[in-house]
């Protein structure tokens, strides 16, 4: 992936205009779709790791999120999350699955899968994200765009990292508006955290791939949530002409 790709305007949409509800199939949607673009993008983040680290974040990551949509399967997370109530009435219709423990259940799979810091700071998010849900079934688009600040927030203070320190808090910072920007300002900066931190001054000029596979993360959110609600919505009519019978 190129710097400019990174940046390329526009490229991540507000994570809180989520339109309608955000429910567990669509976190389990999220999740998959995180899976497939992580793996899609393995070789590139193992490259830019490469780079400034030791050249196993594309390998981790992947590894972790393949985990994590295997053990929402075996758990039965993705079927109860799609599952179509059962007819006969609202009191037969299925219950939906709280978010939280849907949202941990990710959390725990990476902490115990990815290698290296980003184990423990992916799981801290998904973690984070999950508390802040609790046992509700659907969030709003101002809850979701909650839940991912209590991530955020998470991750900082497990990393103890600040803006600016060429980690993954600089494109997670700006989770709600333009995440791919926030990678690519990772370029110039001289790492301050992390392993890229022991090159010191040499670590400017590359791309951090923590960052960038937090904007691969929030940029799957974003592509869900929207497709959803582009499928969620019927479309308009269309106008009838001048000479047609009204």
């Amino acid at each position: 992936m190129s710097a400019a790709e990174v940046g390329r305007a526009g490229a991540t949409r507000d994570l809180g205009d989520a339109g309608e509800l955000v429910d567990a199939a669509a976190v389990v949607a999220w999740l998959r779709a995180c899976a497939a673009v992580i793996a899609e993008r393995r070789d590139e983040l193992t490259e830019l790791d490469a780079a400034i680290g030791d050249a196993d974040h594309g390998v981790n990551m992947d590894r972790g999120m393949q985990a994590v949509v295997a053990r929402l399967a075996a758990a039965g997370g993705e079927e109860s999350a799609q599952e179509e109530p059962h007819g006969g009435g609202p009191d037969e219709a299925a219950t939906p699955p709280p978010l939280g423990p849907l949202l941990k259940t990710a959390g725990m799979t990476l902490v115990s899968t990815v290698g290296g810091a980003a184990g423990p700071l992916y799981g801290t998010f998904f973690l984070e994200m999950g508390k802040a849900a609790g046992e509700r079934t659907a969030l709003t688009a101002t809850e979701w765009a909650e839940a991912v600040a209590a991530g955020v927030a998470g991750v900082q203070m497990r990393g103890k990292a600040e803006p600016g320190h060429k980690t993954m808090v600089d494109a997670l910072r700006e989770a709600a508006q333009a995440a791919a920007e926030g990678a690519r300002a990772t370029i110039p900066l001289v790492a301050r955290k992390g392993r890229a931190s022991y090159l010191g001054e040499r670590s400017a000029g590359h791309q951090d791939p923590g960052a960038t596979s937090s904007w691969l993360l929030l940029e799957a959110a974003a592509t869900t949530l929207a497709a959803r609600r582009a499928a969620s919505t019927p479309p308009d009519e269309p106008m009838p002409a001048a000479d047609d019978p009204v």
